[in-house]
């Protein structure tokens, strides 16, 4: 689709080396207002969605958020299998440098197979509302023993203008040091790429794996609506 024609134009080598070094990266303006808008707009389309989490109900924080069903609209489809395929080759190398087996195939409808025959059939990619003093707790997106080791998050409003507040934030915890934390600045139509559980880091001896989480911050004022592109299923 010509609204992510900018995946093909972008430095792959500088997203994956931000990757490496912070366990996310960002690419700017990758959906334009228009396309931002159009999407929150789904929200209140209930044919669309399987699922509604009311977070507070489940102490995920404050907020909620809808699963797309299957079929997903097209866009939605497309954006997942788009950025799927240059973001495989980082997930497997990830997969080596952990020394865990680095078994994503190349493109997504397969890698969905995989998932289907481990029992995970259910689609993840999710809208997220919050409205104002809503936040999310820290967590991790993780569905059932497959996970693809890298999401991504889409700003789908304008902050300072649709909001204030409601900053993505990721924590990393180091072993036997104190967890640090990261405020991802981003703007409408941004997308944020960061890893779900787990990413790799080079130590004097050899890489080791670090613990990853995210969130989001207290809504200060009125409505943030971001759209969620998980990779694996869920059960």
């Amino acid at each position: 689709m010509d609204d992510f024609k900018k995946l093909q134009t972008l430095s792959w080598p500088s997203l994956c080396q931000d990757l490496d070094n912070q366990g996310y990266a960002v690419i700017d303006r990758l959906l334009s207002p228009q396309l931002c808008r159009s999407l929150a707009g789904l929200y209140d389309n209930d044919l669309l969605f399987r699922s509604r989490v009311i977070m507070a109900r489940h102490g995920f924080g404050s907020g909620e958020y809808r699963y797309f069903r299957y079929p997903l609209p097209d866009v939605i489809a497309e954006l997942r299998r788009a950025l799927y395929a240059p973001l495989v080759d980082i997930a497997n190398r990830w997969q080596c440098a952990m020394g865990l087996e680095p078994h994503f195939p190349a493109n997504h409808a397969d890698f969905a197979v995989y998932c289907h025959q481990l029992g995970q059939c259910k689609p993840t990619p999710l809208l997220l509302c919050y409205r104002q003093d809503d936040y999310n707790c820290l967590h991790q997106d993780l569905y059932g023993d497959c996970a693809f080791p890298l999401q991504v998050v889409i700003l789908l409003s304008e902050p300072n203008a649709d909001f204030t507040g409601g900053e993505f934030i990721l924590t990393e915890q180091r072993p036997r040091r104190q967890s640090r934390a990261e405020v991802v600045p981003l703007e409408q139509g941004d997308a944020g790429i960061f890893a779900v559980q787990r990413r790799p880091l080079q130590g004097s001896r050899g890489y080791y794996r670090v613990n990853m989480r995210h969130g989001v911050s207290r809504i200060r004022s009125d409505q943030r609506y971001a759209l969620g592109i998980i990779f694996h299923d869920a059960k």
